[in-house]
């Protein structure tokens, strides 16, 4: 497929999506950002409590 036509089929697709309304957008960026956040801290402390039960076997 030659890249223009490419682009032509992608302009085309873009305009049958369905973009989101600012307070939708906006809300689905708190969602995004918590559970990133949520995740973050998740991990970060599992990975506390497994380096303090290391330090505890190895010392």
């Amino acid at each position: 497929m030659k890249p223009v036509t490419f682009m032509k089929n992608v302009s085309r697709e873009m305009k049958k999506v369905s973009w989101p309304r600012g307070r939708e957008l906006t809300r689905y960026t708190i969602t995004v950002v918590g559970t990133v956040a949520f995740v973050t801290v998740f991990f970060a402390l599992i990975d506390l409590g497994i380096t303090e039960l290391l330090n505890l076997l190895f010392e």
